[in-house]
């Protein structure tokens, strides 16, 4: 399914890779030296990520300018910008209000959570991981339990296995929806904030029927997920499903077909497939620059080979495909989770293996061993076999990987996870090059990151 309603902008389909655009780990050691001592202005073009250390661009922001520099301007944009969707600092190099260099700085967020991640038993990851991408809690949540049962060599039950997709498919529209929302207000289409809000409060509202928390759940877990669906839940998402539709239309007649949204995002913050592979982009950013990559469609996990839905891909690589691509993809998983009511299977909703799994509440005030089974699945953990593994979801961002190390203990030897906001941020310096501050604010929101997730 390929966005094809936006007008010719400039070339992006064939261009080649600029090997200066791409020459982030390449460029000479002493290329930050040499911009920092009064050549600013004058120097050629090394590419449009900025070579220069915090202290060095201090330095260079105390000198006086000498008439040889003063073209150029050194500029911080953030950590507490209210269009950097977080703590992200932008350090900027400028001519007037045209972005010459710039470079994406992290770490405000800091928490350390991969590392606390080998202190806390398999049960209790969950809890650690669902607070990273907190837009898309329970992607994480999903990715880490893969990893676990993968290490463990079960298979939960199939219908646990469709609960998690319901759960991901409904979590992929509550962050899309904030997307909208975020978008909309960075841009000026400041009605667009309160109503994508107010559509995601609905699929919220759901979450906490079935997990009793609206974000952070620990509702999926390894050996399957914390609770069957509760009573009511068919009601409650086609609720959501005949609210959508309309709300989307809408969205269309506000944003898509507006003459001045059109104008701020059409041909502003361009990538092409060459760069966008280069660069290691997945997600909405890799499909917008026409790359059909879509784990759950090339790489199947859960039971997405069992349903139909179509990979949205942009043209022309801009911030318009990218708006566009996410407004269609709550389309798709509209259409999955049509497919997901007809097809849920009956039966538990994790395993019965009883060293994974605690016994059931009821049992607890019936028997002592139930009771003592309880206490030290919660306090000690289950072992996990000796190994090491990759597993990979489709997160709203892109792909979310997480790497596994057991030494055979019940806590992780080691974890890793491959955040798409982190991985997508590196984008920024060439999506802003030549390009105005305004429209770098365009290029932030299209890439759609979550600070949380990059400062694990």
């Amino acid at each position: 399914m390929a966005i094809t309603d936006a007008p010719p902008s400039s070339d992006t389909g064939d261009t080649p890779v600029d090997p200066a655009v791409l020459a982030a780990a390449s460029l000479p050691s002493d290329a930050a030296t040499e911009i920092h001592e009064g050549q600013l202005g004058l120097l050629p073009r090394l590419g449009s990520v900025m070579r220069m250390s915090e202290v060095q661009m201090a330095e260079a922001s105390d000198q006086p300018l000498d008439g040889e520099n003063d073209q150029t301007m050194l500029m911080n944009m953030g950590p507490s910008h209210p269009s950097t969707h977080g703590v992200l600092r932008l350090m900027l190099e400028l001519d007037g209000e045209t972005v010459i260099r710039s470079k994406p700085v992290v770490g405000y967020l800091h928490t350390g959570m991969e590392k606390t991640a080998e202190n806390l038993t398999y049960l209790q990851g969950p809890t650690n991981v669902t607070r990273m991408d907190y837009a898309a809690p329970l992607f994480n949540e999903l990715v880490f339990s893969l990893a676990t049962e993968k290490l463990l060599d079960i298979e939960v039950p199939e219908r646990a296995t469709w609960i998690r997709m319901l759960m991901s498919e409904m979590n992929r529209i509550s962050s899309h929806l904030l997307f909208m929302a975020t978008n909309g207000m960075d841009l000026g289409a400041v009605s667009m904030m309160i109503y994508g809000w107010r559509e995601r409060e609905q699929v919220l509202r759901f979450f906490e029927e079935v997990t009793g928390l609206r974000m952070n759940h620990n509702y999926i877990r390894p050996g399957g997920v914390a609770a069957d669906l509760p009573d009511g839940w068919r009601d409650s998402v086609m609720h959501l499903l005949d609210m959508l539709p309309p709300r989307l239309e809408e969205y269309d007649i506000l944003m898509t077909g507006q003459p001045i949204w059109r104008e701020r995002l059409q041909g502003v913050s361009q990538m092409n497939a060459d760069e966008a592979i280069a660069l290691s982009c997945t997600g909405p950013v890799l499909r917008s620059a026409g790359v059909p990559w879509d784990l759950r469609r090339d790489e199947p996990y859960l039971a997405y080979d069992e349903v139909e839905f179509d990979v949205v891909v942009g043209t022309y690589g801009d911030a318009f495909d990218r708006y566009a691509i996410r407004l269609n993809e709550i389309r798709e998983s509209m259409r999955i989770i049509h497919q997901i009511l007809d097809k849920m299977p009956k039966g538990d909703y994790r395993v019965g293996d009883a060293k994974v799994t605690p016994p059931p509440r009821a049992r607890i005030d019936e028997s002592m061993e139930a009771l003592i089974h309880h206490f030290k699945i919660f306090t000690e953990g289950f072992k996990v076999p000796e190994g090491e593994v990759y597993v990979a979801v489709e997160s709203p961002r892109g792909e979310l990987g997480c790497y596994m190390v057991s030494d055979g203990g019940p806590k992780p030897y080691r974890m890793h996870i491959r955040g798409p906001s982190f991985i997508n941020l590196q984008t920024l310096p060439h999506m802003m090059a030549d390009g105005l501050i305004a429209d770098g604010v365009v290029s932030i929101s299209s890439v759609d990151p979550i600070m949380g997730e990059v400062d694990r």
